[in-house]
């Protein structure tokens, strides 16, 4: 039986935000074809009328990943509350609804050169955009982006593997949380 167009791209919209959660949750590698559909509460059997392969579906889900984090830089809150959202506990306990380049980015090199592309770019669209607050917000231009990001998934991906000592990752998202909010505008001398 075929599906109305609406219903067509419903069923694509939903087989690419459960992808999106799972591959964040679990890495490209542990997350199967009929996983995704599973879970988007679809069969497989219809998998390949909306991609070309699981390949096509995890560049998608990088980018839909990646595009509710860039809007969240859009929204007018400040650098620092940000910073706060993204070296929280609750970010570091979901990886699902979190960042692409703290759950995903080791794993990308290894990727398909389609992954790779998409990952790429999106990195670039997320720096455009932090940049894009920074100088609104600090007059920091984007070699304060590239620090912030690298940074903050830094931290984020050291408190999630020092989870087994709540101790320590609580203290490396607070630590890191402190500093980066307080970051010095570009061009002043930190100590």
């Amino acid at each position: 039986m075929r599906v109305s167009r609406e219903k067509a791209e419903e069923n694509r919209a939903a087989i690419v935000e459960a992808g999106a959660r799972l591959f964040r949750e679990q890495g490209f590698d542990r997350v199967s074809v009929a996983d995704v559909c599973g879970e988007a509460g679809l069969t497989h059997g219809g998998f390949y009328g909306h991609f070309a392969s699981k390949d096509a579906l995890e560049a998608e889900c990088v980018d839909a990943a990646f595009a509710d984090k860039i809007a969240e830089l859009t929204d007018p809150a400040s650098v620092a509350a940000m910073v706060g959202r993204y070296l929280s506990a609750t970010h570091r306990d979901n990886p699902g609804r979190g960042c692409a380049v703290a759950a995903l980015g080791a794993a990308v090199p290894q990727r398909d050169e389609l992954v790779r592309q998409h990952f790429a770019a999106d990195i670039g669209k997320y720096l455009d955009a932090l940049t894009a607050a920074l100088v609104e917000e600090a007059g920091a231009g984007r070699d304060r982006a590239i620090l912030l990001l690298s940074a903050l998934v830094g931290g984020l991906t050291l408190a999630r593997a020092g989870k087994a000592s709540p101790e320590l990752s609580e203290e490396i998202l607070a630590s890191l949380c402190g500093s980066l909010g307080a970051l010095p505008p570009a061009g002043t001398a930190s100590t």
